[in-house]
């Protein structure tokens, strides 16, 4: 499980949001990824997540990263815990 702690003000680099009509947010990328790259290496996934994690301007670790790659490669649940500050 990961841990990430965002400002409320930028949830939507995180979960998608229909009323923002342009960007795409991490959800979204890590969905494709997961439905596209099930049984990959995880080595071939991690540059994807962090391009993903960087476009969307979040701060995950590599140990991050490579956990939720691990998930994808696997098929395995993940579970991020998302802590919201006031801004």
């Amino acid at each position: 499980m990961g841990d990430i702690t965002i400002p409320a003000n930028d949830m939507h680099h995180l979960l998608a949001d229909p009323t923002r009509g342009s960007g795409t947010s991490y959800q979204q990328a890590f969905a494709e990824l997961a439905a596209t790259h099930r049984g990959r290496p995880v080595a071939e996934i991690v540059p994807l997540l962090r391009a993903a994690a960087d476009a969307a301007l979040l701060g995950f670790t590599g140990a991050d990263l490579a956990e939720q790659a691990e998930a994808i490669s696997t098929g395995a649940r993940y579970e991020l815990r998302v802590r919201v500050t006031g801004t």
